[in-house]
């Protein structure tokens, strides 16, 4: 059987450049400029389809193409320092690379807008005064009320606030770590399983409640420090910490609850 890159050449099956990568018979390095090329356009659509999954979930002020070439850097990165030896998918290690090289560019451009960051800031505060005078998760129509937006408006900040705690799941790496064997205790590998987490972390965010949401977001979303987010929350340090512990419990449980293991 031959396979036929987008250059138009034909490759065996058996004898495919990818799979002389993956399998370790052939580094990177040794490979020609033409197979070279042939193993970027193998997997280069695996990079469209995460920037494509990564942009549903962003403002639409983030461009697509920003997210493809930011992509791209990080394939040609995994390209370059993949093992073999790891004994991990090719594919595996290198979307790990690639969302990273996304979520790099997406910090570096700043894509919360100024009229954003507004209103996800005056939501924090509504969702915290009603919350602290009633002791209840609010309801949407009482932020609207709070706050004079529009359900639009609060949908909109509700969903960015969300959408960037999400993005910065990367950052629970020291809070949630892999139960991986330890013969296996090497950067690379410990990212790419610690993706596969976060992505399933991430569906978990709505069962916390919304200090405990917000307790998360200051300190992994705005990366504000223990005393930085007790005065934001007008609660104690301890009281911070309280939340953070519980909050990171309640995951590992609802992690191990819905895929019978240990995050």
């Amino acid at each position: 059987m031959e396979i036929s890159s987008s250059s138009g050449k034909n490759f065996s099956s058996k004898s495919s450049p990818w799979l002389d990568l993956e399998s370790g018979t052939t580094s990177w390095e040794d490979f020609s400029p033409a197979n070279q090329e042939a193993i970027v356009r193998h997997y280069s659509p695996k990079i469209r389809m995460i920037a494509l999954r990564m942009k549903s979930k962003l403002p639409q002020s983030v461009e697509l193409g920003e997210l493809i070439s930011a992509g791209s850097l990080g394939l040609v990165e995994s390209l370059g320092k993949f093992r073999a030896e790891l004994k991990i998918k090719f594919e595996t290690y290198a979307e790990n690379r690639i969302k990273g090289a996304m979520l790099d560019e997406l910090r570096r451009m700043d894509w919360f807008s100024r009229g954003l960051r507004q209103k996800v800031k005056t939501i924090e505060s509504s969702i915290r005064e009603i919350e602290h005078l009633t002791g209840e998760k609010p309801t949407s129509a009482q932020i609207e009320e709070s706050t004079g937006f529009s359900a639009k408006e609060v949908q909109q900040g509700l969903e960015a606030l969300q959408n960037q705690l999400c993005i910065n799941l990367d950052a629970f790496n020291d809070n949630i770590p892999s139960n991986r064997d330890s013969e296996f205790d090497d950067e690379p590998f410990k990212a790419a399983v610690f993706q596969e987490t976060v992505d399933k972390v991430a569906d978990l965010i709505d069962n916390l409640t919304p200090r405990e949401k917000l307790v998360l977001s200051l300190y992994y979303g705005e990366e504000l420090n223990m005393k930085e987010t007790s005065e934001v929350m007008e609660i104690t340090e301890g009281r911070v910490s309280q939340l953070h512990s519980q909050a990171l419990k309640k995951l590992r449980q609802m992690f191990q609850d819905k895929y019978n293991s240990e995050p």
